[in-house]
């Protein structure tokens, strides 16, 4: 019990040096405005102390008899002390923000250090240093703990004979605490006022930043169906219409290509089916098996990675099957690149080659996947042809900007000097 107790008080110890908040760090204005009242109430209660200076107050007893019953310091010992008193005091109050602990200590020893007779002398200062001690110092324990005790010490110093506070200024003791109380509910409503501005704005920021959101979500996925549709399906028409030019002159070659054309759709489907998983939440029990594929391959979408770069040879294979003679090369050691990063790298592969097959049919196509310390380059450049459809709306390559510029990267597009187009795109990586 003897050591439980004496961790008991250790603890209670420790808790007293320990701040439960950051130190006051006072304004300059603050400075100026502690500095001021210490100059102030120090003047007025030096001038008390000094018209005070060996008065002596008598009482009347009985008609004809009267007694002392209250002699003040006389004398210049008298006069010594209580300028003193009243220096200290007031003094102190210049550092009441800094160190307001430390200033109700000092004010309440002289305050206790001062004759019941001129109690006044150090007491108003004693109000200011309590208020100060319970606003701003950051040790609340130690505070807690030593306010009660200093109002009880000083509380009980008073006598009736001369009362700390006149009676004319009871009044005034009444109605200043009234007053203060009127302004801080005043600047209360004015401060709730302006938080609840503060938080409309915040909420339409917050609207704003949202619908900013949601169109930027539309415009990636208006990209995503841009991409899985716009290569696919250009692949499928090239694949059909070779169909239907030899089905009459070589049926077998005419079925491989209709094949293709079904791989194609798959491939299209798979990566739609993906897509579409992104927008829609499922329910394990309650979804509609609307595309005939049953919930199984549904899932199994759902649950399949976005393509990357470790899928460029069945692309390209697709698109040679499309007939267009692809050449792909990857130089520098591959490494494992963010899932977006990726993405975007084989949507440049997919756009450009599908570019050249719309827009260059009879052209020979190069892919370049080249990995550096610092960055990430990707190629694709065509021998140039003639195109097969019409001019394309130029959207794939402004997507695809869009997308680099997610990951600081840059797209360069354009023809070639030799004849041909060229499209160039430039990730920047983090330094392994």
């Amino acid at each position: 019990m003897p050591g439980r107790l004496r961790d008991t008080a250790r603890g209670a110890f420790r808790d007293l040096r320990v701040p439960s908040g950051p130190p006051p760090r006072p304004t300059r204005r603050a400075w100026r405005f502690d500095v001021l009242t210490a100059l102030l109430l120090g003047v007025v209660t030096v001038y008390y102390g000094i018209d005070n200076v060996g008065v002596v107050v008598v009482r009347e007893i009985a008609p004809g008899t009267e007694r002392v019953v209250l002699a003040r310091p006389s004398g210049p010992g008298g006069l010594a002390l209580m300028v003193t008193l009243a220096a200290v005091a007031s003094g102190a109050l210049a550092f009441r923000r800094h160190r307001p602990l430390a200033v109700l200590c000092v004010v309440t020893a002289a305050t206790l250090a001062t004759p019941q007779s001129v109690l006044r002398l150090t007491f108003y200062a004693f109000v200011i240093a309590v208020y100060s001690a319970a606003v701003y110092s950051p040790y609340r324990v130690a505070t807690l703990a030593a306010l009660p005790l200093a109002v009880l010490l000083v509380g009980t110093s008073g006598n009736s004979v001369t009362p700390i506070v006149p009676n004319e200024y009871i009044a005034l003791l009444i109605l200043i605490p009234m007053v203060m109380a009127a302004v801080g509910l005043r600047t209360w409503k004015l401060r709730t006022d302006e938080g609840r501005a503060r938080l409309s704005a915040l909420e339409r920021e917050q609207a704003e930043a949202l619908r900013r959101a949601v169109e930027h979500e539309r415009a990636r996925i208006a990209r995503e169906l841009h991409d899985v549709v716009t290569h696919n399906v250009s692949v499928m028409i090239i694949q059909a219409g070779a169909a239907r030019t030899i089905m009459g002159t070589s049926p077998e070659q005419a079925g491989e290509a209709l094949l293709a054309v079904e791989a194609g759709g798959r491939a299209a489907m798979t990566e739609l089916r993906h897509v579409m998983g992104l927008l829609t939440m499922t329910d394990e029990d309650g979804d509609e098996d609307r595309d005939g594929t049953g919930d199984l391959a549904g899932h199994e979408a759902e649950l399949a990675p976005q393509p990357g770069l470790d899928q460029l040879d069945t692309l390209v294979a697709r698109v040679r099957n499309a007939g267009l003679p692809v050449h792909l090369t990857v130089t520098g050691p591959p490494r494992p690149l963010p899932p977006g990063l990726e993405l975007a790298a084989y949507r440049v592969v997919q756009e450009a080659l599908t570019n050249t097959v719309k827009h260059a049919a009879g052209a020979t196509a190069a892919v370049t996947v080249e990995y550096r310390p610092d960055r990430l380059r990707v190629e694709v450049t065509d021998s140039g042809g003639h195109p097969t459809t019409g001019t394309g709306s130029g959207r794939g390559l402004i997507g695809l900007r869009e997308r680099l510029a997610v990951h600081d990267g840059t797209l360069h597009a354009g023809r070639r000097l030799t004849g041909g187009y060229r499209v160039e795109a430039l990730i920047p990586l983090e330094t392994p």
